[in-house]
Parts: C-alpha cells; sequence; structure tokens
C-alpha cells in the first residue's frame, strides 16, 4: 500500500502537470466567456430582435396544467451558442488553421539533406561520395 505523503507527492504532481493546469484555465475562461456572450444576447441582441418584430424573446412562456415553459430562455441559449461557435471559428479556428498550414509549407520547402544511394537506395548524405551501407561509389551531386 502507498504511504500517505507518497499519494499526497504524486497528486500534486499531477495537478501541476502542465495539461491539467491548461485545460482547468480553459475551462474557466471557456465558462466566462459563455456568460460574457449569453449577457450580450440577453441584453443586447434579443432586444435588437424585439425592435425589429416588436416582442422580447426572453419572456415568450407557454404553461400546461400549472408548469411553465420559457422557451425564450432557450432561443436565447440557441442564439448564445451560435454566437460562441462564430466568435471561436473566426478568431481561434481561422487563424490555427492559417498557421498550421504557414508551418507545413515551410517545412516542406527546406533544401534536402539526404538523397538516396542507386546501388542500395538507403539515405545517405548530399554530400557523400561512397554510401555507408554498401560502399558503391555515389556521383557528386550537380552545383547549382
Amino acid at each position: 500500500m502507498l504511504k500517505p505523503s507518497k499519494l499526497r507527492a504524486d497528486f500534486i504532481k499531477f495537478l501541476l502537470r502542465g495539461n491539467v493546469v491548461d485545460l482547468a484555465v480553459g475551462v474557466v475562461i471557456g465558462a466566462a466567456f459563455g456568460t460574457v456572450i449569453a449577457a450580450v444576447v440577453k441584453d443586447l441582441i434579443t432586444p435588437l430582435i424585439g425592435i425589429i418584430q416588436r416582442r422580447d424573446y426572453s419572456q415568450l412562456t407557454f404553461t400546461v396544467r400549472g408548469s411553465t415553459f420559457n422557451y425564450g430562455d432557450l432561443i436565447n441559449a440557441v442564439v448564445s451558442f451560435f454566437l460562441i461557435a462564430v466568435v471561436l471559428f473566426f478568431f481561434v479556428i481561422l487563424p490555427i488553421n492559417a498557421m498550421v498550414a504557414r508551418q507545413r509549407k515551410s517545412a516542406t520547402t527546406s533544401d534536402p539533406t539526404t538523397k538516396k544511394c542507386p546501388e542500395c537506395l538507403s539515405e545517405v548524405p548530399i554530400a557523400a561520395r561512397r554510401c555507408a551501407f554498401c560502399t558503391s561509389v555515389i556521383e557528386a551531386a550537380a552545383a547549382t
């Protein structure tokens, strides 16, 4: 059985790993961002839609046998979800995809550092005159 001090040390090591801390920060910021977007939808966008259609969606309800269903809040939640999705797409996903594509493009344009041996097809350095594997003579690369 593990000693309590060993368990405590392992638990603290687990908590302080980079992935756990990053995930915790991401969840907290995501929750705060969701709250801000919900407030924007409830306090700005829904009243603007209400001005156009002369209706306040946040107050829409219906009652069945004494139970009240606030489907206006559902409309606000759906609008909030789509706004969060749009913001994440344009400000997170698109920039990351562009950065990854740029990184892949720069990685493929680098000059080769090896060439194939014509006899055994193993990889040898560009400047090699003989293959390290089969010792065959390799023609010098053409100077550019």
